[in-house]
């Protein structure tokens, strides 16, 4: 495909909400799919969390556009919620909406219920839903943040694949999301790239659990990508410099990441399992 994405302005901004609103982003995120549809996942039912917006939201347009009915797992954000709803309508394609918290077991397991009850069935789950928060030190992570980093990244995991579990058949795919900073660190995020490196040895561990039942489990660890989570997390001299430091030197987007989840979610990942997708501006991490 074209080489087509520049580097846009960033200017310094800031949110005081965590994950973030995708509504008040300059510029707004690339979020919509420009790879050619060809329906990989066409009739499919996939479960996304966290995808009312950022690399979540692009995941949703990406399925749509490739033939799947589509649930978006969301925290509060109900504007953007909405808008994801109407975009992957335009695909003629059906889009339920549940919000709450991925962190709470009892919510997952109502969330797959809900989806069961609307369509029957479940082939595909994206496991997405992030949160993050800047310490300088270790010293001043307290119990309560630390507790809530890990059951919104990683515990939400477990949840959702142990309700979600059994209703999948012969050819499901489970997706995760982790991160670069499982690979490379981040001082500045010590929590966050904790449970990011968690998600990578449960990717692997999970596929080999589920590869007898042919669930096939991957995962993609995207760089700096342009998403709400990056102005409600960072100041905002810190968000005009987001992603300049990698060789391409600019941020990706999250329909430049949406690609590697349509992938893994398709019959084209029929060999692969137990590995990770690296779209992230070049950084060389060796995993």
């Amino acid at each position: 495909m074209e080489e087509r994405k520049k580097e846009k302005k960033i200017p310094e901004q800031h949110q005081n909400q965590q994950p973030g609103l995708q509504t008040k982003m300059k510029p707004q995120p690339d979020s919509s799919p420009e790879h050619d549809e060809a329906g990989k996942l066409k009739s499919k039912v996939a479960i996304i969390t966290g995808g009312d917006s950022g690399i979540g939201r692009a995941v949703a347009l990406a399925f749509a556009k490739e033939g799947a009915d589509v649930v978006i797992v969301y925290l509060n954000e109900h504007t953007d919620a909405d808008n994801a709803k109407k975009e992957i309508e335009q695909y003629d394609r059906k889009c339920l909406l549940i919000n709450g918290d991925v962190g709470d077991e009892k919510f997952c397991t109502e969330v797959v219920a809900q989806t069961v009850a609307r369509f029957g069935h479940i082939e595909i789950l994206v496991n997405n839903a992030a949160e993050q928060h800047v310490k300088e030190s270790i010293l001043d992570i307290d119990n309560a943040q630390l507790e809530k980093t890990f059951r919104t990244n990683i515990f939400s995991m477990f949840y959702m694949v142990k309700a979600v579990l059994p209703h999948l058949k012969k050819g499901a795919r489970i997706v995760n999301t982790t991160s670069v900073t499982a690979y490379k660190g981040s001082p500045h995020l010590l929590d966050y790239s904790a449970t990011k490196g968690a998600i990578v040895a449960f990717t692997r561990s999970l596929s080999l659990q589920l590869i007898g039942r042919e669930i096939h489990v991957n995962a993609v660890a995207p760089g700096p990508i342009w998403t709400p989570l990056i102005p409600s997390t960072f100041p905002p001299d810190k968000v005009a410099e987001f992603g300049k430091d990698v060789p391409m030197k600019r941020p990706g987007q999250p329909d430049e990441v949406a690609t590697c989840y349509v992938f893994l979610a398709s019959r084209d990942c029929s060999y692969m399992s137990g590995q990770v997708l690296h779209p992230n501006g070049g950084t060389i991490v060796n995993g």
